[in-house]
């Protein structure tokens, strides 16, 4: 595990490396400003690189980093992330069983707040209704940890939220447009890229937390995890966000992900919540289909017409309007 708060000596000569781009720095200075051997820096150099980092070294000229904006490493999200609360603290791993399990772990310690979970690959990640959420190396598997300090009826707005801020971040980053398939799943060109976990803990009329995981498609096969998983009559296209030949940050997608989730989340503070009810309704595949909505105690067909302000779907069936708080949707052809 790497965090963003316990500064290493791998952040350090990272941060080093790039104050000098794109000039060599040389060993000497490297050793004088970490108080290190020159054998030690040779040994953290040889560590950076077996991590990713694309590190070019000279004989009397020194090292050289080569631009590489597509590690997750904390210090590398840290480095330019516009937030005030989130991503405060982030926590990295190559492979864990799921960045939600960690991040409920941390909620039972009260001073975590707004941190971020993230890993390379997930071996137990889980989606809605604890279904399996296959998580190669290649996505985004990221958890974040917030103690609101609103009403506990605000939760149900989260998964609206999440993947309006998480849409909004692929338009500006990546110049697409995704489209949001209520309550929480963001797809391009009807194949799903991404979804969104909400794990709350209500006491006494008050939250206590919330954990919002969300799983990325970022550069991924969709054809590996297809096999993976049993679709059933539950059939949906997976897709993924960057193709295996283009070049992309997850980075910077990152950032500015956490910048959106971050600006929405100010506006529930503010009681803002028809901005963000709007914005959603404008990107939504939902609104306006007729609809088949699975819900566990049974089936409702209908169609979309709007989302209440608790982020409830309205359902217009038999000259009735319905609210819908929770269900998978299935669009009828």
């Amino acid at each position: 595990m790497y965090t963003s708060f316990d500064q290493t000596t791998l952040d350090k000569i990272v941060t080093l490396l790039k104050s000098h781009q794109p000039e060599f720095l040389s060993g000497e200075k490297l050793s004088k400003s970490l108080g290190l051997s020159r054998a030690a820096v040779w040994k953290n150099i040889k560590k950076l690189q077996s991590l990713g980092y694309k590190i070019e070294s000279k004989q009397n000229l020194g090292y050289r980093l080569h631009p590489n904006n597509s590690l997750l490493f904390p210090w590398e999200i840290s480095d330019g992330l516009q937030t005030d609360t989130i991503g405060r603290k982030i926590y990295y791993f190559d492979t864990i069983d799921s960045t939600q399990n960690f991040a409920l772990e941390l909620a039972r310690k009260p001073h975590e707040n707004g941190s971020v979970v993230i890993a390379e690959r997930q071996t137990q990640g889980r989606g809605r209704l604890n279904r399996k959420w296959v998580s190669p190396k290649g996505g985004i598997w990221l958890s974040i940890l917030l103690r609101p300090n609103f009403e506990p009826s605000y939760t149900s707005l989260f998964p609206m939220l999440t993947s309006l801020a998480l849409a909004v971040a692929i338009e500006k980053t990546l110049k697409i447009k995704p489209e949001l398939k209520w309550p929480n799943d963001v797809t391009v060109n009807s194949n799903k890229v991404a979804g969104i976990l909400i794990d709350a803990s209500i006491e006494s009329n008050a939250i206590d937390y919330l954990v919002i995981g969300v799983g990325i498609n970022f550069k991924i096969k969709p054809s590996k995890i297809v096999k993976e998983i049993k679709v059933g009559q539950k059939k949906y296209g997976i897709g993924t966000l960057v193709e295996e030949n283009q070049k992309a940050s997850p980075v910077v997608l990152i950032q500015q992900f956490l910048a959106e989730l971050e600006s929405r989340y100010n506006d529930i503070i503010s009681d803002n919540t028809g901005t963000i009810r709007k914005e959603w309704m404008k990107r939504s595949s939902t609104i306006g289909k007729n609809v088949t909505v699975t819900t566990t105690t049974g089936t409702t067909k209908g169609k979309a017409v709007g989302i209440y302000k608790t982020g409830a779907l309205l359902l217009s069936s038999r000259g009735k309007i319905q609210r819908v708080l929770a269900g998978d949707i299935t669009y009828k052809r």
